[in-house]
């Protein structure tokens, strides 16, 4: 199978000013300012076939986003090789661009006072697709991603779950053979986010598309990706399967649940109550005693249920955990 991204020993650091602590230590920081050199990623190595889907983590500071920005010609290494679809992102910038797409949560890429629609044309434009293939292309996608109710609203009117949908759709227009998707669920609610992963686990599988996605909820990982990364300080401690992983670190779950009875009673062997208070239960247990499932059946026999919140160990704690076991295996 084609390799669509290659890294081999990915370095970036950056300068930083350093405040000192202390009033005159911080004026005299202002003439003679303190500086830095922070390492953001180190020696990294790892490749992604075409049409995976891969999920690259860690926590804030990891160095998730500058790799990111490095895949997509943004930002130029220090040492190191990368190809993206057989092309060197920071000498052949332009050509990639027509071969990748970005969905940045925290920035758009549509025209704020416009509407979508007119950033597409645009777009199309701008990627020299033929006209009749443009207008196939949108109308696949807005059906697709259901935005045909508000692609004629201004950007500024509308939700953050609908603009994240039109986000998609922009930067799968021009049919890229790999797709960057950094936070692209980050401020959403629990119904957006699950529309948002299964549309664009649906269109890569139909179209192919290479997948490289940042995030800090896990469920963005086990429900889009079928392969995870892990990164922190800079450095890749972890490449696996994400079956793997579930079965490794993401074993234990908490399930709240808000009932319209104050008291209610749930008896199930490997499952604890964490927290109880009127109305609510916080219940603990592992995936591989106790199904999820099992748990949700259970307590909607017990109880008539106003709500459920299913989490996940925070994405910190697996960082850590994952973290120590690997400087306990250098150790050995």
């Amino acid at each position: 199978m084609k390799k669509m991204i290659n890294v081999e020993g990915l370095e970036k650091s950056f300068v930083v000013r350093k405040n000192p602590d202390g009033a005159f230590s911080s004026l005299r920081g202002l003439f003679k300012p303190i500086r830095i050199n922070v390492q953001a990623v180190k020696n990294i190595n790892f490749s992604i076939q075409r049409g995976e889907r891969v999920a690259f983590i860690g926590p804030n500071g990891a160095g998730k986003s500058t790799t990111i920005k490095m895949l997509s010609g943004i930002l130029y290494p220090d040492a190191g090789k990368i190809t993206v679809a057989d092309l060197v992102p920071w000498t052949d910038r332009e050509k990639l661009a027509f071969r990748i797409g970005t969905v940045f949560g925290q920035k758009s890429q549509l025209w704020y006072h416009l509407a979508p629609k007119n950033t597409y044309e645009l777009l199309g434009k701008i990627y020299e697709i033929p006209k009749n293939d443009f207008s196939t292309r949108l109308n696949d996608l807005v059906k697709t991603f259901e935005i045909e109710p508000f692609i004629h609203q201004p950007v500024r009117k509308l939700s953050l779950g609908q603009r994240m949908r039109c986000e998609l759709v922009a930067s799968l227009l021009h049919r890229p053979e790999v797709l960057f998707l950094d936070e692209p669920t980050i401020g959403l609610d629990v119904s957006a986010k699950a529309s948002i992963r299964d549309l664009v686990k649906k269109m890569s599988e139909k179209d192919g598309t290479t997948i490289l996605l940042t995030s800090h909820d896990t469920m963005d990982m086990e429900a889009v990706c079928n392969r995870v990364l892990i990164i922190n300080q800079g450095e890749l401690l972890l490449d696996k399967p994400v079956n793997q992983l579930r079965r490794l670190f993401l074993r234990r779950k908490s399930i709240t649940i808000l009932s319209e009875e104050e008291e209610w009673d749930l008896s199930i062997a490997g499952v604890s109550i964490t927290n109880t208070e009127p109305h609510r239960k916080r219940i603990e247990f592992l995936s591989d005693t106790v199904s999820v499932e099992e748990v949700i059946q259970q307590s909607f026999r017990a109880s008539k249920i106003r709500d459920i919140t299913i989490e996940d160990p925070p994405m910190e704690e697996v960082i850590q955990r994952i973290y120590q076991e690997q400087l306990g295996a250098l150790k050995k």
